[in-house]
């Protein structure tokens, strides 16, 4: 299969030019996924729920002719291929940050239609632990939809070379523990309601001796 031609607008703009790469239905959902690391083909379809094979395995192709993400395979007894961000694709941390704070007011509640991932909050809560000023360290997230851990501070995961959130408890023990039901996190989400302000209410359970905790319970 040829692949195929490049969009472009043709316009000597440099968000146009970022457009052409990166303005294709599902390519910023890709690197959100990917922004937790190495995810192989078949976690990457499960995690985007709507996308078919055909548009995955195509967009993964531009991804890579871009310089976005490699494809490697990774030793036995995986001997699976692996997808990941490029320093370039990692670059585009900050342009989904900014979009999720954007489009947060966007929100409102859940549809019943709404797919939903525990990690897909990593990006505000991550946002929203900066603003409550709680410092960097590994917080660990518990969900009624799941448990995941992210990075947070402006660290090594910030540069581009780890990454900023995954799937599951932390590894080796998180600096924090947050415990909430989905209302409170999808408040948060929303900026409708700060950290400091959910864990002086008793809406977010904190634990952990790490920095990131006490600063947190200090609130």
């Amino acid at each position: 299969m040829s692949p195929r031609p490049r969009r472009s607008y043709d316009q000597y703009c440099s968000a146009a030019r970022a457009l052409d790469t990166v303005g294709d239905r599902w390519t910023l959902l890709i690197v959100r996924e990917l922004l937790a690391g190495p995810r192989r083909y078949t976690d990457l379809h499960a995690d985007l729920p709507g996308v078919s094979t055909d548009v995955l395995a195509s967009r993964l192709k531009d991804m890579e002719r871009e310089g976005l993400t490699t494809r490697r395979r990774l030793p036995p007894p995986g001997a699976a291929y692996v997808y990941e961000l490029t320093e370039r694709g990692s670059g585009l941390l900050p342009v989904l940050e900014a979009l999720g704070a954007w489009g947060a007011r966007e929100l409102g509640e859940r549809r019943p239609t709404d797919a939903v991932r525990a990690h897909w909050s990593a990006l505000p809560l991550r946002r929203a632990l900066r603003e409550a000023g709680a410092g960097e360290g590994v917080v660990e997230v518990r969900l009624e939809e799941g448990t995941f851990h992210l990075y947070t501070g402006d660290g090594e995961s910030d540069s581009g070379h780890g990454p900023v959130y995954g799937d599951g408890p932390a590894p080796g023990g998180p600096d924090a523990r947050l415990v909430l039901d989905s209302g409170t996190c999808a408040a948060v989400c929303r900026g409708e309601l700060g950290l400091r302000e959910a864990v002086r209410e008793g809406r977010v359970d904190v634990t952990g001796e790490g920095t990131v905790a006490k600063a947190l319970r200090e609130a």
